[in-house]
């Protein structure tokens, strides 16, 4: 099978021909239709991440080995499996749940957080992913039935779905249909969280973005207003944008300092900041201020699988404005991940076969 492959980290992927797997055990083979190209992709691409401070958590020195197949937002058919595999039927097409954790530790046990797992098993990052024509699924329940649906509309709920989903639902229903919320950031996730507002009955969304494209895609996609985070007075446009009033939540989609503080700016007393991206940095804001303003400051990293069970059957409902998807062929997958990492893909880029 063809996969496009990390080999050296910050150089470009290569393709390489490997046999195609057969599946034991519970394990599913899928043939990818759909494999999404996403901004944690370019992380993994560089080899690791800014803490700030100089210090850099290195993927290499926490077990990474290349080469590597990224691609963790995969939708494909299944065309085999293996013996113990169940509720499968080949043929059939599937979002591939790529967030899969050691199965023995109590994330995985107890609370059937497979994504908190502390030794995880990431379809993309630890494992092979979906930058490939087949992907091997360890267990067959981490497989979605997307019955009709198109493989590549789909296949970006399997992370810029489920992490603003999983976002959201650490905001709680209670506060973004009351109260307009914050979103950090308008590209892919922007967009969908901004759609995943609408369609749980929000009070909307005010989107901060630096990119006057992305700001404008995220107006045509309903935002209430959309405001430059790099404009001097940032924060008293968030704040005019939500009726002189400052704002109940953040959601950080960017995860900069920058972004991370405009958040403390605009956050009202006992606020919540839910910091989603990995973009980097030491945090901007003094800890004192924390316990001062109440603040809750939570980290949301891709979400469970029942979050996605529960996000697919929102999509399937039609609730849910589609948000732009961009199609490239696989050959094209180290071209695509070059334009997102400069800022040129507005929306979601997606390799199909």
């Amino acid at each position: 099978m063809k996969c496009y492959c990390v080999v050296d980290f910050k150089s470009a992927l290569k393709l390489v021909e490997q046999p195609t797997p057969t599946p034991t055990g519970k394990e599913v083979l899928v043939e990818v239709r759909a494999a999404g190209v996403c901004h944690s992709d370019i992380h993994f691409w560089e080899g690791g991440y800014d803490l700030g401070n100089g210090r850099t958590l290195s993927l290499k020195d926490r077990g990474i080995k290349l080469p590597m197949t990224m691609g963790h937002e995969t939708a494909g058919t299944a065309v085999a499996m293996g013996p113990e595999a169940r509720g499968v039927t080949l043929g059939k097409n599937y979002l591939v749940y790529p967030w899969i954790g050691c199965g023995k530790c109590p994330a995985c046990v107890e609370d059937h957080l497979d994504n908190h797992c502390a030794a995880p098993q990431y379809l993309g990052v630890h494992r092979d992913g979906g930058y490939a024509d087949h992907l091997l699924v360890p267990d067959a329940k981490y497989l979605l039935d997307i019955g009709d649906l198109d493989p590549a509309e789909i296949a970006p709920y399997a992370c810029s779905g489920i992490t603003t989903y999983s976002a959201l639902n650490k905001v709680g229903a209670k506060t973004f249909q009351k109260h307009p919320v914050v979103i950090m950031g308008a590209g892919g996730l922007g967009l969908m969280c901004l759609a995943l507002v609408k369609a749980q009955g929000g009070a909307g969304a005010i989107v901060v973005d630096i990119d006057p494209a992305k700001r404008q895609a995220a107006l045509d996609a309903g935002a209430l207003a959309a405001i430059d985070g790099a404009a001097p007075d940032a924060a008293q446009q968030i704040i005019k944008a939500n009726g002189g009033k400052m704002l109940q939540a953040v959601i950080d989609l960017v995860g900069a300092p920058s972004t991370t503080g405009l958040a403390f700016d605009v956050l009202i007393k006992g606020g919540k900041l839910v910091i989603v991206g990995l973009f980097g940095g030491a945090a901007p804001w003094p800890i004192a201020f924390i316990p001062m303003k109440a603040l809750q400051i939570l980290g949301s990293y891709t979400g469970s699988l029942q979050e996605m069970r529960d996000l697919m059957e929102l999509v399937k409902s039609g609730k849910i404005a589609p948000i732009p998807v961009h199609k490239h062929p696989l050959a094209d997958a180290d071209k695509v991940l070059t334009s997102l990492r400069e800022g040129k893909v507005t929306g979601r880029a997606v390799l199909t076969a």
